[in-house]
């Protein structure tokens, strides 16, 4: 077998490198929480025409909870940074997991590439408002690539760093400006109106639901940073919770706060009209020109902390993979300097560049046909995942001898399933009102029928590699013991394929 290269080490990452706040801050970053507030919350208002968006970020928070439950449960068994992936196998078998895999490639891909859209027109737009300076979108978007494929190549650590700095100053922010809005309320009076449980019952409020836990995704990613955890059966468990405790507060009370500010029955109209810039515009003439400057500002780095974020996973399900030999080995190495998973690293980075260059050459628009519709993709996917693994968690503990007790091993997954399924439903079925296209438009069924595509190139991949490479077969879900599995497989994956 021929010798890594010098500054390469394969199949593992380095260890011990981030605590809870670590972790915490890069799933929180990549559920970007003032690009949800000030885009996502709007953007839900205007779609769907549903006022109470707030109480759907909850209630999403609250299934998201019990999805956790069996989520950690799980974690403390398996150190993996495939995730899902990992899950699935564990959960189905190793075909579905394979199948899982393809899918969070693309959805994860979709997140990272499609927030470029958002971060290149956004930045594009501010500097020639403030500045005056016309600059393309692409360019901005081609600078943000240029940092994010750099710091993937760093330790991750130091990517830590950077992220936290930049989600403590857009959550104080956020904060501040809820503060301001709920100080200044329409008609003099604060209304809860669009806490009411009520709405939940009303027409529409699917595609409010779907609206709401896009703002999510990013959150499970802890498990992906597991590896590189001081203790990772600890570190996962309370960073998933922290996450989505902090991220659904923080939706809920930011949109009941808009709602306040403009008055319950003329949020959707007010959304409709002024889109990512609603919050900023409720909030100016109550604080100086500077702060809300601040504000636009960190609705950028918000973008760009997501792009950040999205690109360490997809790096680290590249390297799961690839360690696996699932894909080419080469994506399973890292660094020997800083342990990021170099390969995949580069991998992700020359895929997103080649798709700003397809979509710059194309002329098409960075916000609907990259930003938005790429994005709301990614989520579905992401949304799908999340499925999967909520029932494989049952498949799981089903045939193993625990302790975990049926509320973390059965009940609470169980019921995170059948809620997960219901909003999965309704976003397929709805998925022409968040593209925003016609009922019988071929792209509301294309999107979502790339991920059956990838699903079955998955399986179809697993059978072959169970027929003509079964030692490869046999290492999928082991992680870092992979290297290990033409010797023995652990029995807690010997079980029907």
């Amino acid at each position: 077998m021929p010798r890594s290269k010098p500054d390469t080490v394969s199949a593992v990452l380095a260890r011990g490198r981030l605590g809870i706040p670590s972790v915490v801050f890069f799933v929180i970053a990549a559920a970007a929480p003032l690009t949800v507030i000030a885009g996502g919350a709007t953007t839900g208002w205007s779609v769907t025409g549903v006022a109470g968006i707030p109480v759907a970020y909850l209630v999403v928070a609250a299934v998201l909870a019990l999805f956790a439950v069996g989520y950690v449960a799980m974690s403390r068994r398996i150190v993996n940074a495939g995730a899902f992936y990992t899950y699935v196998t564990r959960g189905f078998g190793r075909p579905a997991g394979v199948a899982a895999a393809m899918v969070a490639l693309v959805a994860y891909n979709a997140m990272q590439i499609g927030l470029y859209g958002g971060f290149g027109a956004v930045l594009a737009q501010f500097l020639d408002d403030r500045y005056g300076w016309n600059v393309t979108w692409w360019l901005c978007a081609l600078l943000a690539w240029v940092v994010v494929a750099i710091l993937g190549l760093l330790r991750i650590d130091l990517n830590g760093k950077v992220l936290a700095v930049m989600l403590l100053a857009e959550c104080a922010v956020a904060l501040v400006f809820d503060a301001v809005m709920v100080a200044h309320p329409a008609d003099g009076s604060v209304s809860f109106d669009t806490l009411a449980p009520s709405h939940l019952f009303t027409a529409g409020i699917g595609a409010a639901l779907v609206t709401a836990i896009t703002g999510f995704v990013g959150f499970e990613g802890t498990v992906v940073f597991s590896e590189e955890t001081r203790d990772p059966r600890r570190t996962v468990a309370r960073a998933t919770y922290i996450a989505v405790g902090v991220t659904g507060l923080l939706y809920g009370l930011s949109a009941w706060a808009m709602s306040v500010a403009t008055g319950p029955d003329k949020i959707v109209q007010a959304a409709t009209e002024d889109g990512t810039d609603l919050i900023f515009n409720l909030v100016s003439p109550h604080l100086g020109s500077s702060v809300v400057t601040i504000g636009r500002v960190l609705f950028i780095t918000s973008l760009f902390a997501a792009l950040l974020s999205f690109h360490h996973t997809v790096a680290r399900y590249l390297f799961a993979l690839g360690r696996e030999r699932v894909l080419p080995a080469v994506l399973g190495r890292t660094s020997r300097r800083t342990g990021a998973p170099k390969a995949g690293s580069i991998t992700q980075s020359a895929l997103a560049v080649a798709v700003l260059i397809g979509y710059a050459i194309a002329n098409a628009d960075p916000i609907v046909h990259l930003f938005f519709w790429v994005t709301v993709t990614g989520g579905l996917g992401v949304l799908v995942l999340m499925t999967a693994t909520s029932a494989a968690v049952i498949g799981f503990f089903a045939r193993l001898n625990h302790n975990e007790g049926a509320w973390r091993a059965l009940v609470a997954p169980l019921i995170a399933t059948v809620a997960l399924l219901a909003i999965l439903g309704v976003t397929v079925n709805e998925f022409d009102t968040l593209l925003g296209v016609d009922p019988d438009s071929p792209l509301r069924w294309l999107f979502p029928a790339a991920y059956a595509a990838a699903a079955v190139v998955g399986v179809i991949w697993a059978l072959i590699l169970r027929r003509w490479a079964q030692h490869t077969y046999e290492a999928i879900g082991l992680g870092a013991d992979s290297a290990a599995a033409p010797l023995r497989t652990p029995d807690v994956l010997r079980q029907p394929a």
